[in-house]
């Protein structure tokens, strides 16, 4: 039988390795240099191929194809979101990601993403917090505390600097699971009865609720001046959290404008209804918030240069953490043009 080359082999992170890696690393640790990777890429904005991602839906929900490159690297992310999988046994979100040369096309790493995808989104959540929410912020109200709660407040307590996290969710058991797996983590947590109370103090509001439909989470008279907003429920077509008066009200930052205005909060207003890009806040080309009054909302869809961001970090981090196989995924004959006499000969 060949040996496969070394080009053949391609490194493969699993669930379970993956698992590992952030044990090894520590998820407040691994979500904080996550944030440095990310906030490095948005400040080479202008060098990544971008497109919102393409997107299949159904009633169920969505499966979403989600690339980039800088040039020399590709990468793109396999992720769906169906909301129903909850009550029947299925994750409500699952992906995996690839990296692959430019030079030549070959992958160069295939790993689990449902994992990583919440870690990256709780990294850009608190690297945008960082530049957005009010100087000394130490209260986030968590609305939703599903799968990316905990990596959400871990984010904000490491990123941030947040001492106190407030949660509610309409399902009194998801608000017990994540008061417990936070219990250890030096974080004041509360558990709060209603989205009203949960709200009272906090400088932060963060929603995260799974529904696929127009929801108003947030009613205008939640939100009083000088808040900072971190909407990452609305992730598509049809699925908003916040009414839009609050939208009118506040300072609106996304990641990509064109992908944004399909699938975030701002579907609801006008296509001319101005936002500012991130990425032009972390290279000071624009303002991010300017005063103690001023109401700022990072319309969160999640982009494609963040997974390649966070794809990147892992990469990296193979080279001193043994959590990874190689899997034989390319063909490889001795001759290119000889496909065919390489299949044949493993017959003999």
């Amino acid at each position: 039988m060949t040996t496969p080359s070394k080009l053949a082999l391609v490194p493969f992170v699993s669930v379970d390795n993956m698992m590992k890696l952030v044990n090894n690393i520590g998820p407040a640790q691994m979500i904080a240099e996550i944030a440095d990777y990310i906030e490095t890429d948005f400040k080479r904005w202008e060098l990544f191929d971008k497109t919102p991602r393409v997107a299949a839906h159904s009633d169920e929900g969505v499966i979403e194809l989600m690339p980039t490159s800088d040039g020399e690297t590709y990468g793109f992310k396999y992720v769906n979101g169906h909301p129903a999988n909850m009550a029947r046994g299925f994750q409500t979100v699952t992906a995996f990601g690839v990296l692959a040369r430019v030079d030549n096309g070959y992958p160069v790493l295939l790993s689990e993403m449902t994992i990583l995808t919440a870690l990256r989104t709780a990294a850009t959540s608190a690297l945008v917090a960082k530049y957005l929410a009010p100087k000394g912020s130490k209260v986030m109200a968590m609305i939703g505390n599903g799968a990316q709660c905990e990596f959400q407040a871990l984010a904000f307590q490491t990123v941030v600097g947040i001492d106190t996290v407030r949660l509610y969710d309409i399902d009194p058991e998801a608000t017990a699971k994540a008061a417990k797996n936070l219990a250890t983590t030096g974080l004041n947590v509360i558990s709060c009865t209603s989205p009203e109370e949960a709200v009272a103090g906090a400088q932060i509001i963060t929603t995260c609720t799974a529904d696929k439909q127009c929801a108003t989470i947030l009613t205008d008279n939640m939100v009083g001046a000088g808040v900072h907003i971190n909407a990452i429920g609305g992730d598509c077509p049809g699925k908003t959290e916040l009414h839009r008066d609050i939208l009118l009200r506040s300072d609106i930052f996304v990641e990509y404008p064109p992908q944004t205005r399909i699938e975030g909060e701002i579907q609801q207003l006008d296509e001319d209804h101005p936002v500012t890009e991130l990425w032009r806040v972390m290279t000071s080309q624009a303002e991010g918030r300017r005063d103690a009054q001023q109401i700022t909302l990072f319309d969160s869809v999640g982009f494609a240069t963040e997974d390649f961001s966070a794809l990147r970090y892992i990469r990296d981090q193979l080279a001193n953490h043994d959590t990874f196989i190689e899997l034989d995924m390319l063909a490889d004959p001795d001759d290119p043009r000889d496909l065919f006499g390489m299949v044949a000969r493993a017959a003999s």
